[in-house]
């Protein structure tokens, strides 16, 4: 007998390779084994895709009787089950396992292959870096489903359901475990001195401010090199304020610490570390960029009130470079995590008033709103400063030069009068004419001082950005599944108690989301104020020594 499931509540489908169900609805399954959350099946209208494995009950041998009548409509459903054989429809593209590494890139920029390297730590043991193949953070999660972080049943599976593909706001709160949380789901002991405390602050829900707040530098970044010079790599050096130890990290160290952060944090901004690039590792325009990049990383880590005191980030900051055992410690003990997903939203802490639900939605509505503008105007801006940037290396320099030379030529032409009287004349032109020429290296190098700091500050915020419809979209399903309580509550289908204890649990996410939000705000706030400060001042100071450069040349024709 094919295998069979019936839907509990009502899904629509958002994305390509989701069906949609209706309450009650018959489904074929290709199989029981479920895939990230999810299953594959056939709808009563024959089409064939995804859906929430949490939204069906699956029909076992002995109730399956119970639904014959209903059941028997679909008996020819076509695809209902995995003996039939039919290939999925094309929107289900199958999609290779990938390497287990950040962003779903080959793992040619500083591989895992030295000896601070734990390889089956990280893809055999639970809480490992397989959940977060190919998560590239661009936009809504481009999440793929690797078959190297599945269960050994769901590979074997004749139907796979392994797809590349966005994920909708269900998806996205199975996969955080932000529905098994409020289903009750989750289990865990956290002690009061573990917990992650939210506070109401003037503005509304507040992460707890760090009682020790440190800092933390990124410098000397140095090219060594190991296997008798065949691999190369480039090493920076750490000094954290509150310990005054310095470590030595390479860039798959921020990696792997980026991978465990996102895993541990679903409802917590995580900032994105620099891109990976294949090429040009090694020269110095992009160590220098690279460099930037993950020092606006580290201070945004440093200042969050969460991520800063988390063990694994401290396990990073402070275990000696030197120390393989210790590291590979805290390695596996990170990896091991049981405080992650579901189990996450254990460890927060709230206030005993419980918030406006109603008055939440609408201010993760705004904040949604806010969010997609600000996306847009940041890329505005981002590609305008770039032109701009561009311009200036270029044109500008080549205008000014041209200038320069044009001045310079007319000088020339005037040393042939042979006029004693004009020489000085004749100088002072020349001066002009290196004055311009000087102007336009200035042009050329001011960049470096005043817009690109901006657009490392405005890659770090598209970043941010990037995070947050995930995590609006934990919010909305926990906001849909207090309301799905209520009408269950009205409809017979649930005690009044379990739908309390489903409002109780979307409470704590949503002092916790209300909390990530107030700080973006705030940090947000922070950082363009001192960037636009910086920004204005190195140009007030760049405009000035054009000033000076053109009086140095005006003074030269006093004694003309």
């Amino acid at each position: 007998m094919a295998l069979r499931a019936r839907a509990l509540y009502d899904f629509n489908s958002e994305n390509p390779g989701e069906i949609s169900l209706k309450e009650q609805e018959i489904v074929g399954l290709c199989s029981e084994q479920d895939i990230e959350g999810w299953l594959e099946g056939t709808n009563s209208s024959g089409d064939r895709g995804l859906f929430p494995t949490s939204y069906v009950e699956i029909l076992r041998n002995d109730n399956v009787s119970s639904f014959n009548n209903n059941s028997s409509r679909y008996s020819n459903i076509p695809g209902g089950g995995c003996e039939t054989g039919n290939p999925p429809p094309p929107s289900f593209a199958p999609y290779p396992a990938l390497p287990q590494t950040h962003a779903g890139i080959s793992a040619s920029d500083d591989d895992w292959d030295d000896e601070w390297d734990d390889h089956s730590s990280v893809t055999d043991e639970p809480g490992g870096g397989g959940h977060y193949t190919n998560y590239e953070g661009n936009g809504p999660s481009a999440y793929s489903i690797s078959t190297a972080s599945m269960p050994r049943g769901a590979q074997n599976a004749k139907c796979s359901a392994t797809v590349s593909r966005n994920l909708n706001r269900f998806s996205t709160f199975v996969k955080s475990g932000g529905e098994a949380f409020v289903l009750g789901e989750a289990s865990g002991f956290v002690k009061d001195g573990d917990k992650i405390i939210v506070v109401m602050g003037q503005y509304g829900p507040e992460w707890q401010e760090n009682p020790y707040p440190f800092s933390c530098t990124i410098d000397d970044p140095t090219k060594q090199t190991k296997f008798k010079g065949m691999k190369s790599y480039i090493s920076y050096k750490l000094t954290p304020t509150h310990m005054q130890n310095q470590v030595n990290r390479r860039y798959k160290h921020f990696d792997w610490l980026y991978a465990r952060l996102v895993e541990k944090f679903p409802v917590i901004s995580v900032p994105h570390i620099p891109e990976k690039q294949a090429k040009g590792r090694f020269e110095e325009d992009f160590i220098s960029k690279r460099r930037r990049g993950l020092i606006w990383w580290m201070n945004h880590m440093t200042s969050h009130p969460v991520l800063a005191r988390c063990d694994v980030f401290q396990h990073f900051l402070t275990c000696p470079s030197t120390d393989e055992k210790l590291w590979k410690q805290g390695k596996r003990k990170a990896e091991k995590d049981e405080m992650v997903g579901a189990n996450f939203f254990l460890t927060i802490g709230t206030p005993p008033a419980p918030l406006d639900l109603q008055e939440v939605e609408s201010k993760i509505d705004g904040f949604k709103t806010f969010s997609r503008k600000m996306d847009d105007s940041v890329v505005q801006v981002n590609a305008t400063v770039s032109e701009f940037a561009r311009k200036q290396i270029a044109g500008f320099k080549k205008e000014y030069q041209r200038v320069g030379q044009s001045f310079k030529y007319l000088s020339q032409s005037f040393d042939l009068d042979q006029q004693s009287f004009s020489a000085g004349l004749n100088h002072a032109i020349a001066y002009t004419g290196e004055a311009y020429e000087t102007i336009g290296d200035y042009f050329a190098e001011q960049p470096k001082q005043d817009v690109d700091p901006v657009m490392d500050l405005l890659a770090l915020y598209q970043g941010h950005l990037a995070n947050y419809p995930d995590i609006i979209h934990v919010q909305k399903g926990a906001l849909t599944k207090v309301k799905d309580s209520k009408k269950h509550v009205e409809e017979g289908k649930m005690e009044s108690q379990q739908a309390d204890g489903v409002r109780e649990r979307c409470n704590i996410i949503s002092f916790a989301t209300m909390a990530e939000i107030q700080h973006f705000h705030q940090t947000r706030v922070r950082d363009f104020k001192g960037q636009m400060q910086h920004f204005l001042q190195q140009q007030i100071s760049f405009f000035q020594k054009i000033t000076g450069k053109l009086e140095e040349a005006l003074q030269k024709y006093d004694n003309a």
